[in-house]
């Protein structure tokens, strides 16, 4: 069974303890009448501080068990449920991407204070949501072998696209080995501050045959890394190292040498997801005062949804749409936007068209992402075999190219469907 990222929705790392939460158990969110209990938030707040990521935690718990709960509905509505066995399968295949087995892996996430209970929800919604997003949209979604041949021009350098100049170092791991090639791998991020340095350490660690040029490897479409790299390079400098990513059998992370835009990808490998809020008496002041205050208050395209139900009277339209079939005049404004902007420009019969663009992809799966590694400094290493099937030069097989085109349309369709599930919802707190 595979279960795809984009559904999954959020990635665990194995770092140390926190203290064991003391949870709440009065209501703290209601949506549409099911409970979200204080002692729920507790527990999805450590969750994401054992992420380590940056953003409210607060915040994004919310979010996260509201979903959770729209997610847990929509199944109930589409007649969708997951025997015990389906469940354990996924716990055990989501711990398995930390090589780790699932009594392993629960004792680690036992270790920062996360119950058992907290996990298998997490999960369970998981599943629920992705077998809701294959019963509603698998069917609209068609990748076609000229889809992936255009994708496979971009990935091979035929195509125009970003391209980065990396020096890579690939780590093996096993079932017995993960902790302690984690813990070297972010001892390496942390310590190695130099091209040279990072030369020497490919040499001592690597396993990809890059490891004989200390690393270094030429030109390649920033396609060619695995998912959960790419948004992390393409916000780096030069000179700087990515964060450690575990990947099937081995631990990778790269330093960022150069990058070379490229040009813009071809059009028809590019999605386009937007919205559009139809304001009544185009060029008025009472049209000028709605679009401001929208304006002050939506930050995203979930938001436009929630402001939508709130306000009612204009019309809200979203799509999803490969470039080329968005409207001429709707995909010039688009094309100088950034995701959750938004631009008023346009109107249309008397309506002042308020675009905001939530979404664009160039066939990447979104959310991608295996677990993220973080660990406490550990020395020492052997020194591994050069393996030709590691290290990030040869470009995906079609195979994978089909997937991630399935998985980024599939995505794209499914976040415009949670947008509208939670602008519907009756959310309320105490």
């Amino acid at each position: 069974m595979r279960v795809i990222p984009l559904l999954l929705g959020l990635a665990l790392s194995l770092v140390a303890p926190a203290a064991q939460a003391q949870g709440d158990f009065a209501p703290a969110i209601t949506v549409n009448g099911r409970v979200i209990t204080g002692y729920e938030l507790e527990q999805r707040i450590m969750f994401l501080d054992l992420l380590r990521v940056p953003g409210d935690h607060v915040a994004d718990a919310e979010r996260g068990l509201i979903e959770d709960r729209l997610r847990f509905e929509a199944a109930k509505r589409e007649g969708i449920s997951v025997t015990p066995d389906k469940l354990t399968a996924g716990m055990e295949e989501f711990a398995a991407r930390a090589n780790l087995n699932l009594e392993q892996f629960l004792e680690a996430i036992g270790q920062g204070g996360i119950a058992p209970e907290t996990y298998r929800d997490f999960v369970h919604a998981g599943l629920l949501w992705r077998d809701v997003v294959r019963k509603r949209f698998a069917g609209r979604v068609i990748v076609t072998d000229a889809d992936v041949a255009r994708a496979g021009s971009i990935e091979q350098g035929r195509g125009k696209g970003p391209r980065v100049l990396i020096s890579e170092i690939v780590i093996p791991t096993s079932a017995a080995t993960f902790v302690e090639k984690r813990d070297l791998a972010t001892e390496l991020v942390e310590s190695l501050t130099s091209e040279a340095a990072f030369a020497a350490a490919a040499r001592q660690y690597s396993a990809a045959p890059s490891r004989e040029n200390g690393g270094q490897i030429g030109w390649i479409p920033i396609t060619n890394l695995p998912p959960q790299l790419r948004p992390a390079v393409m916000q780096m400098q030069p000179g700087q190292i990515s964060p450690p990513v575990a990947l099937t059998d081995a631990i990778a992370f790269v330093r960022l040498r150069a990058v070379d835009q490229g040009g813009d990808i071809a059009p028809a490998n590019v999605t386009i997801d937007y919205a559009q809020y139809l304001v009544p008496g185009a060029g008025t002041p009472e049209a000028a005062a709605e679009i401001a205050r929208l304006q002050a208050e939506v930050q995203t395209c979930g938001e436009l949804y929630e402001y939508a139900r709130e306000h009612p009277g204009p019309e809200l339209l979203r799509d999803v749409k490969p470039q080329p079939q968005v409207p001429a005049e709707i995909a010039a404004v688009l094309a100088n936007m950034d995701e959750n902007e938004i631009d008023a420009s346009l109107s249309r019969a008397g309506m002042q068209v308020v675009l905001m663009l939530c979404d664009r992809n160039a066939f990447t799966a979104p959310g991608a992402a295996e677990i993220p590694v973080t660990a406490a400094p550990h020395e020492g290493s052997e020194i591994p075999p050069v393996n030709d099937k590691l290290g990030f030069a040869q470009g995906p097989s079609d195979e994978v190219l089909r997937a991630e085109i399935n998985d980024q349309r599939l995505g794209a369709m499914a976040n415009a469907y949670m947008a509208e599930l939670r602008a519907a919802a009756i959310i309320t707190r105490p």
